[in-house]
């Protein structure tokens, strides 16, 4: 059945005269009459309306089609508005795949401002590994991903570079590393580290240990939350490696590794030649315009 017909029946059916519903839906009386009549015909149980001369009225069958046909409608105008919005970025989702041992001190004003932009837009992020993040990428699972990694991307996958962040040491207050400026690999020494079980530069730096003679640390625990581990480290369990931007806990002391400094490039990835939706180029020209000038609330000092 047409979509016209349904309008025209429930037109007549809350009128009740051929003559003015006709005029509602801007059409001739005889186009409105033979479109209800076409309707009638693929029902195929019989007519809806009664047209006497003063008494236009629905049949028994009229009167239980109406409430299905005016839902039909409303479901069609529905999703009619849903199209438009999310052609508009109005109520449409956005994806977006997070690597978790990224901090949010630098993405946080990014995704504030898009949000403040587009505000009936919906942001799913999901937090994941490299390996988990590429996967559900290359699947359509996320639209678009935030993540980084020592090795280059593979040629299907396009990135964007967001920011550079530094590797510094993240220490108990107490702890006697705390009074330094700067901290070198070999100050670290036979120390306790706190593995992140997910740091995805962790072999990298096992790498610089080596090449520096074999520097060896003890490893009492491994834990896929940074939330813990940087606790364990406020608890004097030991001391972690942390991106500069990942801290959360404002009471540790956080010191630049040098010699080597060791960063990563925080960068916003897509699939290669995949066409976009709305939401995702919307978010990637907000994301190269946006001006990376976060700073830690606690700026632990510079080598002088």
């Amino acid at each position: 059945m047409e979509i016209h017909e349904i309008r025209y029946f429930l037109a007549v059916a809350e009128i009740l005269n051929f003559t003015r519903a006709a005029e509602a839906c801007n059409v001739s009386q005889p186009s409105l009459t033979r479109a209800i009549k076409s309707l009638e015909d693929r029902l195929g149980a019989g007519p809806l309306i009664h047209r006497e001369r003063n008494n236009t009225h629905l049949t028994e069958l009229g009167r239980t089609m109406q409430p299905y046909f005016a839902e039909a409608i409303s479901g069609l105008n529905a999703a009619k508005a849903k199209a438009s919005d999310f052609a508009k970025l109005g109520a449409s989702t956005l994806s977006i795949g997070l690597m978790c041992t990224i901090g949010p001190n630098r993405l946080i004003e990014l995704f504030a401002s898009f949000s403040s932009e587009y505000p009936q837009l919906e942001i799913n992020l999901q937090d994941g590994s490299v390996e988990e993040i590429e996967e559900n990428l290359a699947k359509g699972q996320i639209d678009v991903a935030i993540y980084c990694r020592p090795e280059p991307l593979c040629d299907r996958l396009h990135s964007v570079a967001l920011f550079r962040e530094r590797f510094f040491v993240a220490l108990a207050p107490n702890d006697p590393l705390a009074q330094m400026k700067g901290i070198r690999m070999g100050d670290l020494n036979g120390r306790r580290y706190l593995g992140r079980s997910k740091c995805e530069y962790f072999q990298n730096l096992k790498e610089v240990r080596l090449q520096l003679g074999g520097i060896e640390f003890k490893h009492p625990y491994t834990s896929d939350r940074d939330d813990w581990v940087q606790s364990m480290v406020m608890a004097g369990l030991g001391f972690t490696y942390i991106p500069e931007f990942a801290v959360t806990l404002p009471e540790l002391v956080v010191r630049p590794l040098i010699e080597p400094e060791v960063a990563r490039t925080v960068q916003l990835v897509t699939v290669r030649g995949r066409p976009h939706a709305a939401a995702v180029g919307a978010f990637l020209r907000a994301a190269r315009q946006h001006q990376w000038r976060g700073k830690l609330d606690f700026e632990p000092p510079r080598l002088t």
